[in-house]
Parts: C-alpha cells; structure tokens; sequence
C-alpha cells in the first residue's frame, strides 16, 4: 500500500474581536478563505503638494490602508453530515456573528438607558471591541469594519440562509489612530515591523545591472 505525506496545512483566514475591558475573545474563523484581497495604501504627508514647496515631504503618521474581502458562507457541507445546527438554523449564526462585530453589547445599551433614565448625563459612548483581521501569520491588523453586506442566495424551509456572500470592508487602526497604551497601537506596530522585514527580502541586491544605472551614485 502506497502512503503519501500530508500536504501543508491550509491556514484559514480569520477576525479575532477582543472586548478591551474582559480580555475575552470572539473569533470567527472563515468557512473558505476569500479567492481575493483588495488592498488600499494611502500615504499622509505634508509638504510636496501642488503648488507647495517643501525643503522636505515628511509622513504625518502611518499610511491610510483599506482592505475589502468577499466572505463565502455555506451550510451544503455541515448538511451533508448531519449537522444539528445547520439543520435548524443554516449559517444564520455565522452571519450574525460577523453583523455583530458593528453592534454595540445590548447589555452596554440597557445600562446606559438606565443611566439616563436616573437623570446621569455623563454617559459616554458605547465601547468597541478590538478587532483584528487575520490573514496568515505575517498580518495581524487592528482594523475597523466600516462596512458589511451581504448577499443570501439560499433558504431552508424556515427561511433561514444557507448560502451567503458577506462584502466586508475595513480600514487599518494604525499608531496614528490609537493611543501607546492601546493593544491595537503595538499590534499594528508589530505588523509593520513585520513588513520591513519582508520588505527587505524583496530588494535587489546588485539593482545597478538589473536598471542599467548606478543608483549608488543617484
């Protein structure tokens, strides 16, 4: 009998969401890793604008980096064994777990009602958690969803969805957002720490040959 070696082990994709003031964390982990990630990298400077001029262009903070991915959701292979959970319910708890990373805790909202109600005017707003976006072991991003839709495209019986494509679209938290004693400051920190040293791997190391010039002497 012939035996082959495992293949590599197939990392998913994920969003982590870390309530700051318990430590407590919500992971929702992709069904099928997204076939596509469209990135967005916006540099903040000052100086070198049209019709400025600048000794210098200098970075105000951290570029401004957008990111969108189309999560795939389907129950076909959970019904296929059997799956309790996707019987009754097809993957409305998935969906609902990724809406709820945009809600604030109700539990949040009944005590600031409270609050109000016995004449306390210092309620302040409603506290996010930290999310994080997951993609392999290199990036680790603080990120906030701005945005999420989704389009079901099968139902049970109960009108519960059992196919779904969630959009979802999220802007980097960065050092530039966030305070130093914030999780997210030195997480983001850590992830662009991790891109120079990626970056460096990708230079050329005799570029000279490669352009035809000696940008040693540029």
């Amino acid at each position: 009998m012939t035996t082959y070696p495992p293949g590599p082990r197939l990392l998913k994709g994920a969003i982590v969401a870390i309530d700051l003031a318990t430590n407590q964390r919500s992971t929702i982990v992709f069904q099928y890793n997204p076939e596509t990630l469209s990135r967005s990298v916006q540099p903040q400077m000052a100086g070198g604008e049209q019709g400025q001029r600048s000794p210098v262009v200098r970075y105000t903070g951290a570029p401004l980096e957008t990111l969108t991915i189309d999560v795939m959701i389907d129950a076909i292979d959970q019904l296929e064994v059997g799956d309790q959970q996707a019987a009754s319910l097809g993957i409305y708890p998935q969906l609902t777990a990724l809406e709820m990373l945009l809600y604030p805790q109700s539990q949040q909202v009944i005590q600031n009602s409270q609050l109000l109600s016995q004449g306390n005017i210092e309620v302040g707003p409603y506290v996010a958690p930290l999310t994080l976006f997951i993609w392999g072991g290199n990036r680790v991003l603080p990120v906030l969803l701005t945005s999420l839709s989704s389009r079901e495209e099968l139902f049970d019986n109960h009108l519960n969805p059992i196919r779904a494509t969630v959009t979802l679209n999220m802007r980097a938290l960065s050092y530039s957002d966030l305070d130093s004693s914030h999780k997210g400051y030195h997480l983001f920190l850590a992830y662009q720490q991790a891109k120079e040293v990626m970056a460096r791997k990708g230079l050329a190391s005799d570029p000279s040959k490669a352009v035809g010039v000696n940008v040693n002497r540029l």
